[in-house]
Formats: C-alpha cells, structure tokens, sequence
C-alpha cells in the first residue's frame, strides 16, 4: 500500500486483516471474513463479465438484511456498475417497474422475497436477462450459490470503481432513479461520500460498525460498504429492535452506529430496567440523520449516551451536507450543522437569497451532481440559474452559518394563508410519554383550506380516545402557539413510516383529502 487512497479498498483490508470479520449478522451471528468477502464478491463480478455486463452497465439487489448483501454490492462497485438496491417492502408490480426502469441486465434476490421475485419473471421486464436467487430456487432463476461458486476467486481485468443508484421513496409519485456520473476511477480512488463522514466520527481500522437498518437504503449502504473500507467489522441487524441493538453494542463491543430519531425515541421509550441492563462503555460514537430529530429527544439520548451523538444532513442525492458534533450542538439546538459538501444558500419563493434567521429552500452550491434517471423534467426542477441545487427542503442559517431545518416544502400547511411547518407540533408531541410515533398533516377546511390535524400511534392502544387527545392537545398548546397545534387528534395502531425514519404521509394525506372530495 503506497498511499491511503489505494488502501480504502476491500482487497487491501481482506490483504492485512484476512481474518478478520468483515460482516456478523445480529440474530444469527452468521460471520464473513474480509477474505471471503473479497473472494465472494470476485466471484459474482467475474460472473457479470462472464454474462457480457461490462462497466456502465446496471444491476440489481433484492434481499433483505442477508449475508449475501454487501457480497452483491462490493461486487458491482469493483465492477463499474450501477446497482440498485430495492426495497424487499414493495409490491411486486413497484419491483417490476424498477427493474425495469433502471434497465438492470441481472437482479440478485432471495427465496425469502420470492412473492415479490415473481414479478420479475417471464417477460414483464424484458431487458433482464439473468437471474440469480440465494438460499433456493423459483421458477425462472438460477441458483446464486451454483453459478457464482463456479467463478474465480481473482479480481476481474478492468476492475473500477461503480455507484449505487437508488430509488426515491416516491411521496409524490413514482420512484425514481437517482444518478450519479460514473468516474470508472481505480479502486480506492475518487472515494464514495460517506468515507469522510465515517472519519469525522471517528471510525478506522479495527473498529466495529452497527448497522441497524435495511441496507437497501442508502445512508445504511453507503455507510456499510463505507466502513469496511476503512477495515471496520460491520454488524449488520436482520431487523431493528431497541432492545436487541443495547445487546449488540455490549456483545460485540460495537464502537459506532447510525440510526435515525424513530430509532432514538424507541430506546428512550424502553423501561429504565432494560435501558439500563446493558453495558455501552464500547461505544464511541453515534450518528443519526434521515429525518428531523426533536430537540428534546437529542437531549435526552445526549445526557444517556454521553457527548458521543452527532448528526448530518444530506440526501441520496448528494445535494450538499452538513455536519454538527453533540458540543455544537448543545450551543446550537435544533442545527443539523455547518457544510461538509457544498455551500448552503436559503431562497425565497422568487429565487432571492434572504439573510440569516429567515426560511426559505435550501439550496447548495457545488454539490454533486446527479440527475433523476429518465426524467430530464425533475432534474431540472433541482437547479436555479446559478446552477445551485435542492430537494426541496426548508430551513433557515443562523448568523454563525449552522443550518437549521424547517420541514419539506410539500408538508407544509396554509391554513388561512399562514404558512405552518407540521414538524414543530410533531417535535412537541412525540416527547409525550403516552405517544409512540405522530404524524401532523393539513386536512381539508371549507373556511380556512386547510387545518392542522395529529394522527397518533399511542404507546398503548388501550389510551387511544376522547381522554387522551384533549391531554395532547393540551400539552401542545402549553408548548406553541394555538395555531401550530392540531385541532383534531386520530389515533392509528401503525404510521406509515419507512425503514430510513421518513413518514410516508402521502398515505395519510390521501386518506383525508379523498373522503372529502366524495
């Protein structure tokens, strides 16, 4: 290894540490070497050359949290492909039309996810041409194991780096593609974003990564893939589950972890005794983002966890990022920080800059670039004319340029043409000890266009009614102004909310908005 660039790569780590455990799965303790990882993972890309997928061209992986993921993923980033990682959640027809739509030549999955695999069958998408399924076989794939076992363990000719290209969640529609231009760059070189974030935290060789999320998305991806390539051992939860992570911090004397505030108010919402069972000292560091974290929720995981919590924001598109520490923090509540990647701007509705302390879009300047695939439309509607680009959040800088976030600009509520951000009563309303996760949405009113309803996931059903939504909508308004707090409260046994911590409150919104337009 001549320099540190040539030594973030897979073969390097598994070169200097063969042994060393590159993926331990949570509930089956199931364990991959960094040896065979890099040995799998040659295999499956001297399989894609072996089907005449050359670089540039397009995969995809359907699995859920399985020792086999990141083998599939090292594979096509060693190989110069995209590779879309899909949600193991979606309907066979959303499958199907993402397949289809990122114009993979061979797709991974399981016989676990076989339902959904179905769909990717026959000649629904044409353009697939090889399929490979793990731990058996359906009708129309081939067996993963047999065809990839056959292949040399040596790395390919024209090794090069790829990217993931990855799927929205589709809020506001159909899912699409998000890319980034390929570099074909050397391996190690030209290093994926989330590298120097897993440096700012601490993370090196040696260390121990907890990953606590679906791995088809892309924070828990890129931030696997990201650790291994530093030499981390990568812990990897076949699902998420409060206690269950408390015990993997202790058992494997994980160092660091990313989760998201859903996550954080699950462990805050566990009983002192199980809290408090489970011995934490390995941990160095925890990082969420994802999704807003309220205030107080931070503080309380602060004053648990100890100083050792920072956040970041960005986006799958890469559209800039900030970074904030737990001491910038506490002198600055509420940021998510100042940039790493690009430079923040807040605009207005008239595509002015306004000054510090007022809301607007949040733009960045010299972010990467990206575009919506097959949709020239969307990618434009990301730039302005100074080529500054958004995802459509909302937020403010404040006069020592740390970014605060308001909501998305698609959540927003008029009601009587005053514009309210949904995400302050959520931030109030989850720290009531009788809720368990809230959405807060604008639903149809003849006078005002919209008024501010909660729909509530109670800790208990047993509390949902008459009695407990006076308490909250009491409790709100001891908190903030009478016309941010709801007006109604509903009770629901299970928010819509995705895997990454995002509310899917399109489905909730539609619920609203098509009872009133019978």
């Amino acid at each position: 290894m001549t320099n540190l660039e040539n030594a973030m790569h897979l073969a390097a780590v598994a070169e200097r540490a063969p042994d060393r455990a590159a993926v331990i799965m949570g509930q089956s303790g199931e364990t991959i070497t960094f040896r065979e990882l890099d040995e799998r993972s040659n295999q499956l890309a001297q399989l894609f050359r072996a089907r005449g997928i050359e670089r540039g061209g397009s995969v995809a992986i359907m699995l859920e949290n399985h020792p086999r993921f990141l083998e599939a993923v090292w594979a096509a980033q060693r190989s110069g492909l995209y590779y879309t990682a899909i949600n193991s959640h979606l309907t066979a027809d959303e499958v199907a039309y993402i397949v289809d739509d990122c114009g993979g030549d061979l797709v991974v999955s399981s016989k676990f996810l076989e339902p959904a695999a179905t769909a990717l069958a026959g000649e629904r998408v044409p353009r697939l041409r090889h399929r490979l399924m793990v731990d058996g076989t359906a009708d129309g794939w081939e067996s993963y194991e047999d065809v990839v076992g056959k292949q040399p363990t040596t790395p390919i000719e024209d090794e090069c780096e790829g990217d993931f290209m990855l799927y929205s969640s589709g809020t506001t529609g159909r899912p699409k593609g998000i890319q980034r231009p390929l570099t074909f760059a050397p391996m190690g070189e030209g290093l994926p974003g989330a590298v120097p974030f897993l440096q700012a935290i601490g993370v090196q060789d040696g260390s121990v990564y907890l990953n606590p999320a679906p791995l088809y998305h892309a924070a828990p991806l890129a931030w696997s893939s990201g650790a291994q390539r530093l030499g981390a051992t990568v812990v990897v939860m076949e699902r998420y589950d409060p206690v269950e992570a408390l015990r993997l911090i202790e058992k494997q004397n994980v160092t660091h972890t990313q989760m998201v505030p859903t996550m954080f108010v699950r462990l805050l919402k566990l009983p002192q005794e199980e809290r408090t069972q489970f011995d934490l000292g390995s941990l160095q560091s925890a990082v969420h983002a994802a999704a807003p974290c309220p205030v107080e929720v931070k503080r309380q995981m602060i004053a648990w966890w100890g100083p050792i919590i920072s956040e970041y924001y960005s986006s799958t598109e890469g559209a800039g990022a900030t970074f904030i520490t737990s001491e910038e923090w506490l002198a600055h509540p509420g940021s998510v920080g100042k940039p790493m990647i690009g430079i923040p701007h807040i605009v207005d509705e008239d595509g002015h800059e306004v000054p510090a302390g007022e809301i607007g879009t949040i733009y960045f300047e010299g972010s990467i670039p990206f575009e919506y695939h097959n949709d020239t439309d969307k990618t434009a509607s990301t730039r302005d004319e100074h080529g500054w680009t958004t995802v459509g959040d909302i937020g403010y800088l404040d006069d020592d340029g740390y970014l605060y976030l308001t909501d998305r600009r698609s959540f927003m509520i008029i009601s009587g043409g005053v514009n309210i951000y949904p995400q302050e009563a959520e931030n109030v309303l989850v720290n009531h000890p009788k809720v368990m996760d809230v959405a807060v949405i604008g639903v149809p009113n003849a006078e005002m266009g919209e008024e501010v309803k909660a729909v509530v996931q109670p800790v208990s059903w047993d509390d949902a009614g008459d009695e407990l939504a006076q308490e909250l909508l009491s409790y709100c308004r001891e908190q903030l102004a009478t016309y941010k707090c709801p007006r109604s409260i509903d009770f629901d046994p299970q928010l819509p909310r995705l895997d990454s911590g995002k509310l899917y409150k399109r489905l909730l919104r539609d619920r609203y908005w098509s009872e009133a337009d019978r």
